[in-house]
């Protein structure tokens, strides 16, 4: 896979050409045409590139999610927020980078939830709420628990459906989701099990129908395929009952391929309701790929190095897709780099809504129609860990990786080391330079919340308090 040193005209001409480029006020003029887009953001949580066909996958099957890269564009050099859960959406929500994001890690609360936004902090649903939007979020939101002010009717939804808290998305046979503040209770017993991702894509596509008629914003923030990848956790392994695979890699298969169906089923909607040609489908992940029994079945993590947690590119490199038929350019791949916190100023434009200050993102939407890629300022991530915190830099071809306060910087030329194998930061001295300068530059102090040990104490305990009521035993079996 080849990355850009430039925006050079070649690049232009792979990626982005069209037979007539189209000026600012020609694609302001076209878009009145056709009015503001609805927009449909479909989060996979977890989901490497490597298990999707269209970025070369050949075991699993994803035939829609396929679809949307030949009818629309797949970007190649795509990033996440960061490289675990809370802190890639917040920065997703936000148009924040993790130098400026207020939640940047997995900051868990007691009793359910994650560390909260701050109460004055804009999120993309407030932006397009604010223009006329109806909005809504169905799956997994993961920043701020119940009674936290940031719950996501705080944050600028109109409707909720799922999960509050991304511990309590583990569990795919749950006791219980939200719909906006209320608590739903599900009834669950070994021979009647309901299964969380068949609620939340039926609420998908409900919100979609009821507002068919006004532009919408949806956040398919679905939780699959996120472990935990049991056998009981899914309709069905049957499929893949001669693969030869292990338990857990059944269990991913069909999440993924659960979750592409759920696409279909996304896109035919549109379809049915002739509002397809005027809604922009987006589809990412939340992070990079998970660990090896999973990855090595399956090459989740295309060729790259690191996995979810670590800010190698397989770490946060992510699958990213975008269809919206008539304006997208279809069939065409894009390696110009794109971060999590581009989407808001993308929706701000798309929606003719004022941007917040302090966004770190810039709008992709003359990508995405074709046209020169804006001026990308560098892409910047940091990860807190036992109070020490690492980062990477991405600037044109060059990653910088700073994995500790005491370790040196490496330095990765993705142009020719997509996976990061070979560190040459010694013979690039004044490239070194200028990532740590961006570093340096790039982040502000946060206070990092104590962890708490009942968190996990609780996890446990109602985790077997679910077991028992589907009548499960650790020792594997239905």
């Amino acid at each position: 896979m080849k990355y850009t040193h430039t925006l050079s005209c070649i690049v232009l001409s792979m990626c982005f050409a069209v037979s007539v480029a189209w000026s600012p006020a020609a694609r302001a003029a076209d878009a009145a045409d056709v009015g503001r887009p609805n927009i449909v953001l479909i989060l996979a949580d977890d989901l490497g590139m490597g298990d999707l066909g269209c970025y070369g996958q050949r075991q699993l099957k994803t035939p829609n999610i396929d679809r949307l890269a030949a009818e629309g564009m797949r970007f190649s050099s795509a990033y996440s927020g960061a490289s675990v859960c809370a802190p890639s959406r917040c920065s997703l929500m936000t148009g924040r980078h993790m130098g400026h994001a207020t939640v940047r890690g997995n900051w868990e609360v007691y009793p359910e939830g994650q560390a909260p936004l701050k109460q004055g902090e804009a999120t993309v649903a407030m932006l397009l709420k604010q223009a006329g939007y109806a909005t809504g979020i169905c799956g997994k939101w993961g920043l701020g628990g119940p009674g936290s002010g940031s719950e996501p009717n705080n944050k600028g939804f109109d409707f909720f459906f799922g999960y509050n808290c991304q511990r309590h998305a583990h569990r795919y046979l749950t006791d219980h989701l939200y719909r906006n503040g209320e608590r739903i209770d599900i009834e669950q017993k070994p021979g009647r099990r309901v299964y969380s991702q068949k609620l939340i894509a039926e609420e998908s596509l409900k919100f979609i129908r009821e507002n068919r008629q006004r532009p919408f914003f949806l956040f398919c923030a679905w939780t699959v395929p996120h472990g935990i990848w049991r056998i009981d956790q899914v309709p069905s392994v049957e499929a893949y009952a001669d693969s030869g695979w292990s338990d857990a890699q059944k269990v991913y298969a069909a999440m993924v391929e659960g979750l592409d169906s759920d696409v279909g089923r996304v896109l035919e909607t549109l379809k049915q309701l002739r509002i397809d040609r005027k809604t922009l489908v987006l589809f990412a992940s939340d992070n990079g790929g998970v660990g090896a029994e999973i990855a090595d079945r399956f090459g989740s993590h295309a060729g790259m190095r690191g996995a979810k947690g670590q800010l190698w590119e397989g770490g946060i490199r992510v699958p990213m897709l975008a269809r919206w038929p008539g304006r997208v350019p279809a069939g065409r791949t894009c390696d110009w780099p794109t971060a999590f916190w581009d989407f808001l100023p993308t929706a701000a434009e798309l929606a003719e809504a004022p941007l917040p200050p302090n966004v770190d993102g810039v709008s992709i939407v003359p990508a995405l129609l074709g046209e020169e890629p804006p001026s990308r300022p560098p892409l910047y991530w940091e990860q807190i860990a036992r109070n020490q915190v690492a980062k990477a830099v991405r600037v044109d071809h060059w990653k910088g990786h700073h994995p500790a306060p005491d370790q040196p910087i490496e330095l990765y030329d993705l142009a020719n080391d997509a996976a990061e194998t070979t560190d040459v930061a010694s013979e690039h001295p004044q490239a070194v330079a200028r990532i740590e300068a961006i570093m340096a530059a790039s982040r502000t102090e946060i206070e990092i919340p104590k962890p708490d040990p009942r968190v996990w104490e609780k996890y446990r305990e109602d985790n077997q308090k679910l077991d028992a009521m589907l009548g499960w035993r650790e020792t594997g079996g239905r």
